[in-house]
């Protein structure tokens, strides 16, 4: 494996409220061109900054939040950005009430067990979630940048629409793993998010693991054949969308 090279989201945090806040820009992608920074950052929620963390947002000139979370978190936690437009791409919740149905039966998972069930919602991201990374990608085309997308922790549906950006953009499979795995060195669970479990159970749920990502790659390249068919199907991505993509998140 290839030794990822240091890229701005290696940093420190930039911002208070948030703790799962990064640049994107960094990766070698397509011909040896890097990610442009301050294009395209990824986040947790944005509903517990401070003052000067909108000031610090603000300063990064921000045109777009695009928010993957459900009806219900959005509501329980609004997150808004002065002069920023938000687009809610949602995808619910599914997996921690899941875990919580089967604590409630009694039947609490093992952590193999839970690992599985991250590896289920992985899965239903890349097939059944297909429609939504589409609309994703579009607005990306469409929309100026800089912007950001989140959801609550920023690991799992945020986390997968890196990966998939990444990868429209060249970046290779090694350093799309080691952005995704970024998450359990920078996130520090929200006292805002509420949920209660077995620490064997949780530990997993607000982490991410290879394995998480792996599952939603092994889907694409069962069902698709391969993250380039699965990025010129579902994802809406042909030679003209794709070239469009690289000129405008790509150095020269």
């Amino acid at each position: 494996m290839t030794t990822p090279p240091r890229t701005s989201h290696d940093t420190p945090r930039l911002l208070q409220g948030a703790t799962n806040f990064r640049d994107l820009g960094g990766h070698v992608g397509q011909d040896g061109r890097r990610v442009r920074h301050h294009r395209v950052y990824r986040s947790d929620h944005l509903a517990g900054l401070t003052p000067e963390d909108q000031r610090t947002l603000q300063g990064l000139g921000l045109t777009h939040r695009i928010d993957f979370r459900g009806a219900h978190e959005r509501a329980t936690l609004p997150s808004e950005l002065p002069g920023v437009t938000a687009l809610a791409l949602s995808i619910e919740p599914t997996v921690v009430q899941r875990v919580q149905a089967l604590i409630a039966a009694g039947q609490v998972p093992t952590e193999a067990e839970t690992v599985e069930l991250m590896c289920q919602t992985y899965r239903a991201f890349a097939s059944a979630g297909a429609p939504v990374y589409a609309r994703f990608f579009r607005h990306v085309l469409e929309q100026p940048t800089p912007l950001v997308f989140h959801c609550t922790a920023g690991k799992d549906r945020t986390g997968f629409a890196a990966a998939l950006l990444l990868g429209a953009l060249g970046v290779a499979h090694d350093d799309i793993v080691h952005d995704y795995l970024l998450t359990n060195r920078l996130y520090v669970r929200s006292t805002l998010v509420e949920a209660h479990g077995p620490a064997h159970v949780m530990d997993v749920l607000w982490s991410v693991q290879p394995a998480f990502l792996e599952a939603a790659f092994a889907t694409i390249e069962q069902e698709f054949g391969g993250l380039q068919p699965y990025l010129a199907g579902p994802m809406g991505l042909g030679p003209r969308e794709r070239d469009r993509l690289r000129a405008s998140l790509l150095e020269p």
